[in-house]
């Protein structure tokens, strides 16, 4: 079994419930255990600023799927939610993102699939979220809390739970 961190976000339609509904589908449709699920998180938008904030979050499982298999289903999910990868804007607004993070300590450069994410130390939506369930946890070399503290998390804040 792997153990691997996903986060996800959108800022589209009722993104709170979607995140909920899509974590669902993850250990559903993967077969996985959930580990840890971090609060959702309000965040400015990255890359194209002119949209609505976006809601984040991150959780960790447990699966036996392959990286590559895990992906595919990643985007299953997030088609099943109105994503439509073929035709938004990079960083524009959408309904679901679902971004693999790292799995186990695997380290992978292909054209479809980069592990550990390329730019999750640039990313203080992912940083925060990550923080919360596994402030220790060593993702390429840095460990998750040490990364956050290198970016700017402003203008990020925790949302109330929800009933």
């Amino acid at each position: 079994m792997a153990d691997v961190l996903i986060a996800l976000g959108g800022n589209v339609g009722d993104v709170r419930t979607t995140i909920r509904k899509a974590i669902a589908n993850i250990c559903g449709m993967t077969q996985a255990a959930l580990l840890g699920r971090s609060s959702d998180y309000s965040t400015p938008p990255w890359g194209e600023q002119q949209q609505d904030r976006f809601i984040n979050a991150c959780i960790e499982i447990e699966t036996s799927l392959d990286p590559h298999a895990l992906l595919f289903t990643l985007h299953k999910i997030e088609a099943k939610f109105g994503r439509d990868r073929a035709n938004e804007l990079r960083w524009g607004p959408r309904t679901l993102d679902l971004d693999l993070i790292a799995y186990d300590d695997v380290t992978l450069s292909k054209p479809e699939l980069t592990l550990p994410h390329p730019h999750v130390f640039e990313r203080a939506f992912v940083l925060v979220p990550l923080a919360e369930i596994v402030p220790d946890r060593v993702i390429a070399g840095r460990r998750v809390a040490d990364a956050l503290a290198g970016v700017s998390a402003d203008g990020i804040f925790r949302l109330p739970d929800l009933d």
